[in-house]
């Protein structure tokens, strides 16, 4: 009898083990990080005595993701990360496109249909084609609790997919929380709570200068040596460590007010984050100020843990910390190992390419216009002369090709012969010619000498998965399109 009752434990037991380990965390927690590498991560390890980062590079599930499409720094690479889709299937390709209707560039997830709270911005996730993480969330639990915060708008809103409660992020000119309307719950009464006591403005107000002596940082350039480094953070709000900061307080202040994590239901955090200086010229650290970044960033996700310990306890939450590849490679650190860095002017190139169709079909506007690595030819007026638009496409493509630092150029249809290319455009965005540029070559958009976009074939960046609840952790390679699976899994 007593043997029975043994086994009958024993089998109880495993049973609830099995309920334990299958359990969702009650609350998920991820923040994508502006600029994170693998590279810092490692080499910044063995200074860190405690903090976040520090937990999570001890405890952790750790592995390092590429991008399976072409990155240009910008919010592709957070549609990706969200959707676990590429640019092809979410439609989320680049921050702007070209509108041939007016001919002028937008900005993606402008949607005027909705309106913003305290911001001039009209933005939604409307142009997200495929599911996002919150997305499944809400499909999957359809009371949870689910918010974004974060720096900067557009990927504060991807963060929020369609289905967040609510969405808010710092504006740098008004010191203040704001939000979009397209979610119901407008500005979050903790984001409205801060801004009536001015937290904000007051963290704004702030001096950042080193945290400890310029001689104990690894990376300092020889002018911090000489002078250290100082800035107002009002000027350089969102590339500075307050930010980061404003935004661990605003989650921890939410999860507080809402009482996220606290209820079987479980509940989403999103965060975005920024781990580079304003300075930085790549992702790569090579600064005290960017070393700095990374201290403060490991102190404040190193509160957010404690916190979530105390309020909801150490096993009842998880989360994930994903880099985002922002500045790619430094082209001066490239000419040091003499590999030169050559521009391509996208207009310019569009300007040239009107010309070579004047001669062709006579003094016509032909090119409605270029952006990224897409031509637009005018449409309109193609069919009106009733020309056929593959003979002309055709002729561009070989026209481009003619110019230094194309690799190569295509009818946009085309693009998907080249898998790369392909994943990385969207139908509805895509001009009617496309290129790729050879290697160590970087795109302008105009003349004012500025790189538009820093075009990145395959960038890796850290993924660390903490969680309080022991489950299986794949052990094969992932890329950026496993993300969203490994918080359902």
């Amino acid at each position: 009898m007593r043997k029975i009752s043994i086994y009958y434990s024993l089998v109880i037991g495993l049973l609830l083990c099995a309920v334990t380990l299958s359990a969702a965390p009650r609350l998920t927690i991820v923040a994508v990080v502006d600029g994170l590498s693998t590279e810092s991560l490692n080499t910044l390890r063995p200074y860190w005595q405690k903090g976040g980062l520090r937990t999570l590079n001890e405890e952790a599930y750790q592995t390092s993701i590429a991008f399976p499409h072409l990155v240009y720094g910008g919010n592709e690479t957070t549609a990706t990360l969200v959707t676990g889709a590429t640019p092809d299937r979410h439609g989320y390709t680049m921050d702007a496109y070209l509108q041939r209707r007016g001919r002028n560039v937008r900005t993606m997830l402008t949607d005027e249909s909705v309106r913003g709270i305290g911001t001039s911005l009209h933005l939604s996730a409307q142009d997200l084609l495929t599911p996002t993480m919150t997305d499944r969330m809400r499909l999957q639990y359809p009371e949870a609790k689910i918010y974004a915060i974060g720096i900067q708008p557009q990927a504060t809103v991807l963060l929020a997919g369609h289905a967040a409660n609510a969405c808010c992020w710092i504006d740098p000119e008004t010191k203040q929380w704001v939000a979009t309307g397209a979610y119901k719950e407008g500005l979050p009464s903790a984001a409205y709570e801060q801004n009536k006591n001015g937290r904000v403005n007051d963290m704004a107000s702030h001096l950042w200068t080193p945290r400890m002596a310029i001689q104990t940082y690894n990376y300092p350039t020889a002018q911090e040596k000489k002078k250290s480094f100082s800035y107002d953070v009002s000027k350089v709000l969102t590339h500075s460590p307050e930010a980061n900061t404003l935004v661990i307080e605003l989650a921890l202040a939410i999860q507080q007010s809402e009482k996220l994590g606290m209820d079987a239901t479980p509940d989403m955090l999103m965060l975005h984050l920024n781990s580079l200086s304003p300075a930085a010229k790549s992702d790569r650290i090579a600064s005290a100020e960017h070393e700095d970044m990374y201290l403060w960033l490991n102190q404040d996700l190193g509160y957010l843990m404690e916190q979530l310990d105390r309020r909801i306890g150490h096993t009842n939450y998880q989360i994930l910390v994903v880099g985002r590849p922002v500045l790619g490679t430094d082209s001066h650190q490239l000419e040091e190992i003499h590999m030169p860095v050559q521009r391509f002017n996208v207009d310019r190139a569009a300007a040239l390419t009107g010309t070579y169709l004047m001669a062709l079909y006579g003094h016509e506007r032909w090119i409605d216009g270029a952006y990224g690595q897409s031509i637009y030819l005018n449409r309109s007026l193609i069919e009106q002369k009733r020309l056929n638009l593959e003979t002309i496409q055709r002729q561009v493509a070989n026209f481009l090709m003619d110019f230094e630092g194309v690799q190569i150029a295509m009818p946009s249809h085309e693009a998907v012969r080249y898998p790369l290319l392909g994943t990385s455009l969207c139908k509805r965005h895509t001009g009617d010619v496309v290129f790729m540029l050879q290697p160590n070559w970087q795109l302008m958009q105009d003349d004012n000498n500025t790189i538009d976009f820093v075009i990145d074939e395959k960038p890796v960046v850290p993924l660390l998965l903490w969680s309080g609840t022991l489950r299986p952790m794949p052990q094969e390679a992932l890329d950026a399109t496993h993300v969203a699976d490994l918080i359902f899994q």
